[in-house]
């Protein structure tokens, strides 16, 4: 056996340590591959909650670590053996924002390093971390960024540890420091499980009966500490996770007026399924039919297993559709994006967009939107929808489409029933530090009867 191999690591830090590989060195989603881990592992639940804490806030804090560890180690960090790195990242976690002593905190990790690199990177790990924890978080802050000379864009990225083009984007749309600071610290926070009571199969009565709480604001939404697999309406398929806001640009578009029977809907980019969930269900129950396309077929097969057997579900490129042009009274345009407006609960993403990100989606997004304007009937409505809230994404692009289209732009406050702080309209963004939902942004666009 490996000499290496005779100092045992900690099964919930190595599964934390194992992600960490998994989303940098081969391209992982973390929120796929973490339960993949755990299972692995064998983790009880308590060791799977440290494990999913340590290696998500790693993730989401390490833009913060790398600026800490830069002024400890003796070369750059892109010079340290990648698993090394995360090794110190992992313990970095440990001492300035977890509940771990910090002895504990540095045994295990060293302990983690011996067992997984070796002992010269032990010593390494000890020497290191140790001058980690001579300064709080707060120490370590005002060390790298000093207040009185440091512009606030480059404070915020190390105090939140987000990259300074995501912190500008956010500046565009939220002018007030202290509210932007509240918006970046909502996106460190895991969400919480939100629940969604699929209409005519389940009700969040009978959810809040197994233990769930009410959601916020959509009337088929409720709250979930733990996993959602243990609620028997969740395992039926009468109810599933979906996030707040998700639900709530959904309800909007079917909230635009009463629902007439035989209406027709089309969800142009509808995987993996959750609005279009939501919108068959309540099509259904109004004896309305939605289409709901996805140009990925393994999409579209998550499409099928979360509809009710009413919803056509249809496999094909929503830029070259096969429907004829003016059949469709609503149509929902959920288009790719970057998703920061879903940081909180996808933990690497944040490192792994770029500007140019946006410029690459850009001709998707407006041949999208185009292409659902085109299907829908004289007087139909079209709810253009991200989950971001970048300016390039939203209201810039927004802007381009009306004048490509020649649609009109409707108020879309009033179909967000009872939820606040909407601003000053006629489009709608969600924010998960005002909302607690992911930042969607939410747009209603009827094509003219002549």
């Amino acid at each position: 056996m490996n000499q290496f191999r005779k100092v045992r690591a900690d099964p919930a830090r190595l599964t934390a340590f194992e992600l960490m590989r998994a989303v940098w060195g081969d391209a992982a989603y973390a929120n796929i591959a973490m339960p993949h881990l755990i299972a692995a592992h064998d983790l009880n639940p308590r060791d799977a909650g440290f494990a999913l804490e340590l290696g998500y806030g790693t993730l989401r804090m390490q833009g913060q670590y790398d600026a800490i560890l830069s002024t400890l180690v003796n070369r750059p960090l892109a010079k340290i053996d990648p698993p090394l790195l995360d090794i110190l990242r992992l313990g970095a976690h440990q001492i300035l924002h977890m509940r771990v002593p910090d002895h504990a905190a540095l045994n295990s990790t060293v302990d983690l390093a011996h067992y997984c690199v070796g002992p010269a990177s032990a010593t390494l790990v000890n020497a290191v971390l140790r001058k980690v924890a001579q300064k709080s978080v707060e120490e370590w802050i005002e060390q790298l960024t000093p207040i009185a000379t440091t512009p606030l864009v480059n404070r915020l990225a190390i105090e939140f540890s987000h990259p300074t083009w995501i912190i500008c984007a956010y500046q565009e749309l939220i002018r007030d420091e202290q509210e932007l600071r509240e918006l970046l610290a909502a996106n460190n926070r895991p969400a919480s499980v939100t629940l969604v009571a699929r209409p005519g199969r389940c009700t969040v009565d009978e959810l809040i009966d197994e233990g769930a709480q009410p959601g916020h604001y959509s009337p088929y939404a409720a709250t979930w500490q733990g996993d959602p697999a243990l609620l028997a309406q969740v395992r039926s398929g009468n109810a599933a996770v979906q996030d707040e806001g998700s639900q709530l640009v959904a309800l909007a578009l079917a909230n635009f007026h009463e629902i007439k029977p035989e209406e027709l809907w089309l969800d142009l980019c509808s995987g993996p399924g959750g609005k279009a969930g939501l919108l068959g269900a309540l099509a259904r129950i109004a004896d309305a039919k939605l289409l709901a396309n996805e140009v990925s077929e393994h999409r579209a097969k998550l499409v099928r297993n979360t509809v009710d057997s009413e919803v056509q579900v249809l496999v094909s490129d929503g830029l070259n559709p096969s429907w004829r042009p003016g059949s469709f009274d609503r149509v929902l345009a959920d288009v790719p994006c970057t998703g920061l407006g879903a940081l909180r609960r996808r933990p690497e993403a944040r490192w792994r967009k770029k500007p140019r990100d946006i410029a690459g989606l850009r001709p998707l997004q407006l041949g999208l939107f185009e292409a659902g304007y085109a299907a829908l009937i004289p007087g139909g409505v079209l709810a253009y929808v991200t989950c971001s809230p970048h300016l390039a994404e939203t209201e810039l692009l927004l802007a381009d489409l009306l004048a490509r289209t020649g649609g009109n732009l409707l108020d879309a406050r009033p179909l967000f029933v009872g939820v606040p702080e909407l601003g000053d309209g006629p489009t709608v963004q969600l924010w998960p530090h005002i909302h607690d939902t992911d930042a969607m942004f939410f747009a209603l666009i009827q094509r003219p009867l002549r």
